[in-house]
């Protein structure tokens, strides 16, 4: 079966699709944009402007993850001040190979990640201030129970520390099946199993973006440039807020200290452990990330991320750092 990127590159299917929501839509240019592991993304660009769009074709194996998109998008849409694509129209098989695809309202601005090649570093503070800010305004969703997304909670836990140390538990069985050094297994464990009652003490599940990098916000032109969007919510999870703090924090592409003070800052005020917990987080996403990367065959961060592996199992904290 083709890949998405195979798809006929025309207008001829996109039209019809773009035409359930706008009747009168010509769909003039298909652009790829950028996409990811587990789905490709096009702008349908029309001889109107205001009937643009975003189209993603979701991989096969992957193609249950739209409902979970369509949902989280529906519900970020009611925070009025957050800035996410709104859902026009999705399809389980709307592609001509049959591929799940939906449609998104076509926001403003390019990933961070390449327009940041075009910015002074002076400027990337302000975005972390804003993405902080944006992550605030997510975690005000409630959820139920903590676990994954999609339509419903996948296997809901009850409480923090349940769902966190089942979750270490998952990730540390992939580390080692995958190949990962024992030693650092068995440190990582050791830590979890030393600091782990810190996860008790997140009282409440909210819904967490948990993939909020510079890759997944936009940035607008103009002589203050500011955030103009949130997108690609596959990743949605129910949890601590800390985590999903985190998970923005160690997926920084290496900014320093002005970017972590200012996302920090525009989040507000933390729990009087969050140093602590932060930690905790952060070796759970370079364990979470090394498997990931593993999994597909990308070898050459491994190394590195083993560094931050073992460096965050060892460390204790008492300032968010």
């Amino acid at each position: 079966m083709p890949q998405p990127d195979q798809l006929p590159p025309g207008t001829a299917w996109t039209e019809p699709l773009l035409r359930e929501v706008f009747p009168d839509a010509e769909v003039i240019e298909v652009l790829p944009r950028t996409g990811g592991q587990l789905s490709t993304v096009y702008e349908l660009r029309c001889a109107d402007p205001a009937h643009s769009a975003i189209l993603k074709v979701y991989a096969p194996e992957w193609a249950w993850k739209q409902v979970k998109e369509v949902r989280v998008y529906r519900i970020l849409a009611g925070l009025d001040s957050l800035p996410v694509p709104r859902v026009l129209h999705h399809m389980p098989d709307g592609a001509p190979d049959g591929r799940a695809v939906t449609v998104l309202s076509l926001l403003e601005g390019r990933p961070l990640s390449e327009a940041s090649k075009d910015l002074d570093a002076s400027q990337i503070p302000s975005f972390y201030r804003e993405m902080g800010a944006a992550l605030a305004t997510i975690h005000q969703v409630g959820q139920e129970a903590y676990g994954y997304m999609t339509d419903h909670l996948l296997d809901p836990r009850p409480d923090n520390g349940t769902y966190m140390r089942h979750q270490f538990a998952k990730k540390l069985a992939e580390f080692k099946t995958l190949g990962g050094d024992d030693r650092l297994h068995d440190t990582v464990a050791r830590r979890i199993e030393r600091d782990g009652a810190l996860f008790d003490n997140c009282r409440a599940a909210v819904l967490c973006h948990n993939d909020l990098h510079e890759g997944n916000v936009l940035v607008g032109p103009g002589d203050v440039a500011h955030v103009t969007g949130i997108i690609d919510v596959e990743n949605a999870i129910a949890a601590d807020p800390l985590i999903d703090l985190a998970k923005t924090d160690y997926y920084s592409l290496g900014r320093g200290e002005p970017e972590r003070h200012t996302l920090f800052e525009g989040y507000g005020p933390l729990p009087a452990d969050a140093a602590e917990r932060l930690d905790l987080y952060r070796l759970y996403h370079a364990l979470e990330l090394w498997d990931w990367f593993r999994s597909i065959g990308t070898v050459v961060p491994l190394g590195s991320i083993a560094d931050d592996i073992a460096r965050l199992a060892g460390q204790r904290s008492d300032t968010p750092s």
